[in-house]
Formats: C-alpha cells, sequence, structure tokens
C-alpha cells in the first residue's frame, strides 16, 4: 500500500505501549498500540473507507472499525461516544468517536490497531 509511513495518527497524544510489547505478565502481546489522550478528544478516520463495527464490545467498550479495502483494516477501541454508524463510508480526518475508557480500560486513552489481512501489523510503520 502506498499510504505506508504516510497516515495521520487518530488522535492527539502520547503512545504508551509498543506493538508487540508482553502484556498480561507474558501471556499475551499488544497487537496495537494505546493512546493517552484526554477524555471527550476527537478520534479521527487514518484512511478513507466503510464503517463495519460500531457497538459495544467485551473488553474493548465502544469499539469502531473501519475496512479500508484490500485487506486493511482499523480498530478504535475504548472510545466515550461512537460518532458513526455501520455502513457509514468516512474519509481520512473524518470524527469517528470521541475518546474514553469503556469496556474496562483503567486509563483514559484510544487503543488503536492496524490489520492487513486480519493480522495485527505495526501501526508505527504506517502512522506518521
Amino acid at each position: 500500500l502506498s499510504m505506508k509511513g504516510r497516515l495521520p495518527w487518530p488522535v492527539i497524544g502520547k503512545i504508551r505501549n509498543d506493538f508487540g510489547e508482553s502484556r498480561h505478565e507474558g501471556k499475551m502481546r499488544w497487537q496495537g498500540v494505546t493512546i493517552d489522550s484526554a477524555e471527550g478528544q476527537k478520534v479521527y478516520a487514518i484512511h478513507h473507507g466503510q464503517i463495519v463495527y460500531a457497538d459495544w464490545f467485551r473488553g474493548l467498550g465502544l469499539l469502531t472499525i473501519i475496512d479500508h479495502a484490500d485487506g486493511f483494516m482499523s480498530l478504535y477501541a475504548h472510545n466515550s461516544s461512537l460518532e458513526k454508524d455501520l455502513g457509514e463510508w468516512v474519509t481520512p480526518g473524518m470524527e469517528i468517536a470521541t475518546v474514553g475508557r469503556s469496556g474496562g480500560n483503567t486509563k483514559i486513552s484510544l487503543y488503536f490497531e492496524i490489520r492487513r489481512n486480519g493480522k495485527p501489523t505495526d501501526p508505527m510503520l504506517w502512522c506518521k
């Protein structure tokens, strides 16, 4: 994909964990990054696509997933609100949610993943 290294981050904030970093006493690895931000901060779509999930998901809280075609998807979790509905089309920079701590998250932050053909890929390689 020609957008590698050129996509915007979905929210302004500080990245708290690295992709692939160990979690839960080494039993699991992070499949994305957690970005600490302010409650209610706008979360933006990183690329054009269609909303394929916009609802509560156990462990991830209010979750939005965008299908960007060609096997690419982005996932945005622990939101305090969802601004787009299932089936809606979005463009880069369009507000899709607001930052929160739903789904048992202890700190106000956005959990963000990029997947290619269902496999998590490091967002640091895609976003600038």
